[in-house]
């Protein structure tokens, strides 16, 4: 009963997903969680064997170039698609210190390999081979949000530092939420990314986080109305600000909430300072819908626009 009043979406659980897609694509991934199933302690431990086989892939830095015509033509079908194989173990274990403060610790094994698609594509310019990463990571959360998997009010940050075979790496993130009417949500967020030494193209593709890696920058989880992956550097700046509205309204049992946004983010290159700024940011516009059901679910379908094509976007969390 006294659940109900905490922020955790549930003390443990442990999920098995799997799926295949006509296109070659695939994932297995066995997923086991305890947030509060231990007083102060926190554990997360993935299991991940996927294939994404039409992945994006436009070159790398903040000012590649999408040409539709480069995909027209015999052998061009595949021009801007890359097929990776990923096989991953993560574990990551936080302990509460004071508080909404905790501090982290993880380590993940992983195997990554790119293979080009049939025909001309923009990936065989910079085709890189398998890679292994040993990563060891280290981090501080504040976390005072009021529900952790659909937040009404809170104050979400970040700061973890990795260190993985030949690189390291250094991600912040920030995430606020106000809820200044009964059916309004407010959210935003600002997340920066920065990775020296030699980087692999996998690593490039994903900002750490202590949920997890998300691909970025593009996609559902970092700037939507753009392909995942549609911009890859060792650094990245991501800002985005959201309003969600509840048409049906039984807080915690069932909202159902219209959502608009804006999104925006660059990439930059090797030796480039990652800052703060409005110069060189790829933007879009978008909106959507989404439904809460209880303290631990939630579906979205999204579209945005950028300046490239439409992108709808399914997924089973926020964006931030």
């Amino acid at each position: 009963m006294g659940f109900a009043e905490r922020p955790e979406p549930t003390f443990a659980r442990i999920a098995l997903d799997a799926g295949a897609s006509t296109q070659g694509s695939y994932m297995v991934i066995a997923d086991a969680q305890a947030p509060a199933y231990w007083e102060g302690w926190r554990l997360g431990v993935t299991l991940s064997l996927t294939r994404a086989n039409r992945l994006g892939y436009y070159g790398q830095g903040n000012n590649t170039v999408y040409d539709r015509d480069s995909t027209s033509g015999p052998g061009h079908s595949y021009f801007y698609r890359v097929s990776r194989a990923n096989r991953a173990a993560r574990v990551t274990i936080q302990r509460k210190i004071v508080g909404p403060l905790r501090v982290l610790v993880g380590g993940s094994l992983e195997y990554t390999a790119f293979r080009a698609l049939p025909g001309v594509t923009r990936f065989e310019q910079d085709s890189t081979g398998p890679f292994v990463d040993r990563v060891g990571r280290v981090g501080i959360v504040l976390d005072t949000r009021d529900v952790e998997t659909d937040p009404h009010r809170g104050v979400f940050a970040e700061a973890i530092a990795a260190s993985g075979r030949g690189y390291t790496r250094t991600s912040a993130a920030l995430r606020l939420y106000a809820h200044p009417l009964e059916r309004l949500i407010l959210a935003a967020r600002v997340g920066r990314e920065t990775i020296t030494g030699t980087a692999p193209l996998a690593v490039q593709q994903t900002m750490e986080t202590s949920e997890g890696p998300l691909v970025a920058l593009g996609g559902a989880r970092s700037l939507r109305g753009y392909y995942d992956s549609r911009f890859v550097g060792p650094g990245k700046i991501v800002y985005g600000v959201e309003a969600r509205y509840g048409l049906l309204w039984s807080p915690r049992l069932l909202e159902v909430k219209l959502v608009a946004f804006y999104d925006a983010g660059r990439v930059f290159g090797p030796g480039e300072t990652v800052r703060l700024t409005r110069q060189g940011l790829h933007s879009a516009l978008g909106g959507g819908v989404a439904v809460a059901l209880l303290r631990n679910t939630v579906i979205t379908v999204q579209a945005g626009k950028g300046t490239e094509s439409t992108q709808v976007t399914f997924a089973t969390a926020w964006t931030f």
